[in-house]
């Protein structure tokens, strides 16, 4: 099935658009990251232009993050206080990162830099997975027991203004988390993920927060620093298609649903072996797309037909040209109704489940 995307001016396939979102939702659930540093270079390599891939991912994750914040937040597993601080310096690194973004755009070389970007930055943190990964999966195999400090202390931890995080039970410089969330907003911005993949190694690893708390926080933390980034994307430069947004929510909380569910199965050190490898893979395929591609999308369904763009189509293309505020406010309302309902659903759910169990059996 193929439709004409209005505001990203290309044609794509709807079918292989939701297979692949779900594909990737399914991965981000099993994994316990964002999926925007995988969902983001398949939409490039499907032949969506950069600058719209990681605009309408970063919406993409704004309703997956929204749907898994509620979640925690029912839960209690969150640090509030921390999520705050991270945000502020996320805030402030979004904005450089929009400002950089602006200046390759009128130089005309963002496209270039996007995909370096995401070539460098998963071969990097792929490789150092990878190789922990590997050393866990040997040291169990051994049946070999190391026994870690709970938390290290690097000299960032002594800077000033330290301060107490009574949920995460840490003392240390509130500079900490300002400085991780100005590098995750920057990052944001330019790649438009949530920073789960960086946020949530340097909570456990620099921060030290304990493991129960860090999805929940890191997912609040993605809510408000996706959420600027789409505004900025949406306001500046136009880029968001509500179009492509429905058709990415739409695969990727469905894919995060089941993904959470199989993600109980496995061991955490085979899930960070497969997500380093996974994230390699990915590295070495923008490579050869940067490199190596001839402009033709690297994913696709060969076709024939030409289509043309539908009423609704014409209809969201009037509406973020005449209206461009009421368009962007309308892309994040849509995204955040996205994962509110999403969450409440599983939580309907859930207790509709935990009750039948408990229910005596009809005879």
């Amino acid at each position: 099935m193929e439709i004409y995307l209005p505001i990203a001016e290309v044609q794509i396939n709807v079918v292989l658009i939701l297979f692949v979102s779900f594909i990737i939702g399914l991965l981000s659930g099993l994994f316990g990251v964002g999926g925007g540093f995988l969902m983001t270079p398949f939409l490039i390599f499907m032949g969506i232009p950069p600058i719209y891939a990681v605009a309408n991912e970063a919406n993409n994750i704004l309703a997956s993050s929204t749907s898994g914040t509620l979640t925690h937040w029912f839960k209690k597993t969150m640090d509030l206080k921390m999520g705050w601080m991270i945000i502020g310096g996320g805030l402030v690194g979004t904005a450089f990162g929009m400002f950089t973004f602006d200046y390759f755009k009128e130089i005309d070389k963002i496209d270039i830099v996007i995909t370096l970007a995401y070539m460098y930055v998963l071969a990097i943190i792929g490789s150092f997975m990878l190789r922990d990964g590997i050393m866990e999966i040997d040291r169990i195999k051994k049946k070999v027991i190391i026994k870690k400090k709970l938390h290290t202390h690097y000299w960032i931890h002594g800077l000033p203004f330290r301060t107490r995080f009574k949920t995460s039970k840490v003392y240390e410089s509130a500079l900490v988390p300002i400085i991780l969330g100005v590098f995750v907003g920057f990052v944001a911005a330019i790649m438009g993920v949530g920073g789960a993949f960086l946020m949530v190694p340097a909570m456990i690893y620099l921060i030290g927060m304990p493991v129960k708390l860090v999805p929940g926080t890191s997912l609040f933390v993605t809510v408000f620093v996706t959420g600027f980034v789409v505004v900025s994307h949406a306001f500046s430069y136009n880029t968001i298609d509500l179009v492509l947004v429905l058709i990415l929510i739409t695969g990727s909380i469905a894919g995060v649903q089941t993904g959470q569910k199989l993600g109980q199965r496995l061991q955490g050190s085979e899930l960070k072996t497969l997500l380093a490898l996974l994230m390699l893979s990915i590295g070495i395929l923008m490579a050869y797309d940067t490199f190596f591609r001839n402009g033709t999308p690297a994913i696709q369904f060969p076709t024939d037909k030409i289509v043309e763009i539908s009423e609704f189509g014409n209809t969201i293309y009037n509406l973020s040209e005449k209206y461009p505020i009421v368009y962007g406010v309308s892309s994040i309302f849509l995204a955040l109704v996205a994962g509110v309902t999403a969450s409440f659903v599983r939580k309907k759910l859930s207790q509709w489940r935990a009750e039948r169990i408990n229910k005596p059996a009809m005879y």
